[in-house]
């Protein structure tokens, strides 16, 4: 596994495993992130080699979508593509995390939970927590997987680029926003 002062062990290919040409540019870009894509997603894909098809196939898509928006002699639609790669990638990743079905044995489950825990409660709090993040952007859904994670406010805020206390407060305004929708939404017409 690598580490962060390692070099990754694993270079990725000019074309994904569906035959998609990836451009050089982008193949740059989706190299670059390759070690923080790698630090995001290990824990929940379980294997670098799995990260490393799952980049390739996002830097395709996004190789695919440069050439379809991008006429000859007009400027790249996309201005920072090392963080439109990464954002993609961590929405793969987001979709496949929410789509993984958790299994726990009986004796797993008495372990973690106090005999007076009901398991009913917590699985509404999930899909509740689902719904609502449902209603959010996909930064505000990122951010709030990375806090899931035990990530710092610091640490998110240099993933995206700007300070801890500007992470804090456009999470904290995206989760306000949210919540007006749902408040609108249960509002008597």
């Amino acid at each position: 596994m690598a580490t962060k002062s390692s070099p990754a062990p694993y270079r990725l290919n000019s074309v994904d495993r569906h035959g998609r040409q990836i451009d050089p540019a982008v193949l740059a870009a989706a190299e670059e992130i390759f070690p923080r894509a790698l630090d995001y997603s290990l824990n929940v894909l379980g294997d670098s080699a799995v990260v490393a098809n799952m980049l390739e196939e996002v830097a395709a898509r996004t190789t695919q979508l440069l050439k379809a928006k991008d006429p000859p002699g007009e400027p790249a639609p996309i201005h920072n593509l090392a963080a439109y790669v990464f954002r993609a990638f961590a929405r793969d990743v987001n979709r496949l995390r929410s789509k993984q079905l958790v299994l726990v044995s009986s004796s797993e489950a008495s372990q973690e939970l106090p005999r007076w825990t009901d398991p009913s409660r917590q699985l509404m709090i999930k899909i509740l927590t689902d719904e609502f993040l449902a209603r959010c952007d996909s930064a505000t859904q990122d951010m709030f997987a990375l806090r899931m994670q035990g990530f710092s406010w610091d640490e998110i805020g240099r993933m995206n680029g700007i300070s801890a206390h500007a992470a804090e407060k456009r999470f904290s305004q995206a989760f306000r926003r949210a919540l007006g929708r749902l408040k609108m939404l249960k509002r008597p017409k």
